[in-house]
């Protein structure tokens, strides 16, 4: 196996978005407890990122054909051709059962369970039949999107906890403003497509007006850890100037329907959820 054939089967598990994932998780796992062993830390982390990874590649199987009609995503390993369906099917059967041994065997019934609901949750019901049936595919999908953190702290506890339940929140009220700038920007490619995104099924304007008052939902979902007294100043200081600015951009982007702002909202989003996550580590740790 040479170094293209090597990079091609990293890049179908879709690293930056698993390491987005890998940072929540082990957030969750961090705010769980003051100090927690290194075993759930080591073990839950690699557990999550390989099934994480697995279902990446399920996801990319599954839309492979989408994704050649796509300009963001006609250069992927299949697409492409740099890797077979066969290979990915392989690949992914891998990951996934290392990842659920892992964490069966090291870690804890419950966040094996949840992660496998998950992974299918993701690349299952969200790419099979979600993605292409409704516009509120984002909405509804995201929901195992959302479960990152959760999965690190049932990885430390071994239960539930409202505050998890919080962290999940965030990621899910999240979500659809983060995908529906990208749906704007790219709405020529999924019209293409005919995946029925918001901006595909219900216009531009709609999907805006939408993102907005989610974007109302999510600043007020992630100041909760501050209200329930999980946090304390300095992350309701921080999350607020994090939240000003992505409440402007989307704002701006309500305003002009510009698909320049709404790729700068994109990449904000990514930001904004890392350093939101960040912010709360620090502010436990304060």
């Amino acid at each position: 196996m040479n170094f293209a054939q090597i990079n091609a089967y990293i890049e179908l598990t879709k690293p930056r978005v698993v390491s987005l994932i890998l940072l929540t998780a082990v957030v969750g796992m961090l705010l769980a407890a003051p100090w927690i062993p290194w075993q759930p830390l080591f073990y839950g982390t690699l557990g999550i990122g390989l099934t994480a990874s697995s279902a990446a590649v399920i996801n990319q199987l599954i839309d492979r054909h989408i994704d050649a009609k796509m300009g963001r995503t006609q250069n992927r390993p299949l697409p492409s051709g740099k890797t077979t369906p066969t290979q990915a099917i392989i690949f992914a059967t891998i990951l996934g059962l290392a990842g659920m041994a892992d964490l069966f065997i090291f870690v804890n019934a419950i966040t094996a369970w949840l992660t496998f609901a998950t992974l299918i949750g993701y690349a299952l019901i969200y790419t099979v039949f979600l993605k292409r049936a409704t516009p509120q595919n984002i909405v509804i999908g995201g929901l195992a999107g959302a479960t990152p953190p959760l999965l690190g702290w049932t990885a430390v506890t071994g239960n539930l906890d409202y505050a998890s339940l919080l962290l999940v929140l965030i990621i899910f009220t999240w979500t659809p403003p983060h995908f529906w700038a990208l749906a704007v920007a790219r709405y020529d490619e999924y019209k293409k497509a005919e995946i029925p995104m918001l901006p595909v099924t219900h216009g531009i304007p709609f999907t805006l007006l939408c993102t907005l008052l989610y974007t109302l939902l999510m600043i007020a979902s992630s100041l909760l850890p501050y209200v329930v007294g999980m946090s304390g100043l300095f992350y309701f200081i921080t999350s607020s100037i994090l939240n000003a600015v992505f409440l402007y951009w989307v704002i701006q982007l309500y305003r002009t329907h510009d698909r320049v702002i709404a790729m700068k909202t994109f990449y904000y989003s990514i930001f904004y959820l890392m350093l939101l996550f960040i912010m709360l580590l620090i502010d436990h740790y304060l």
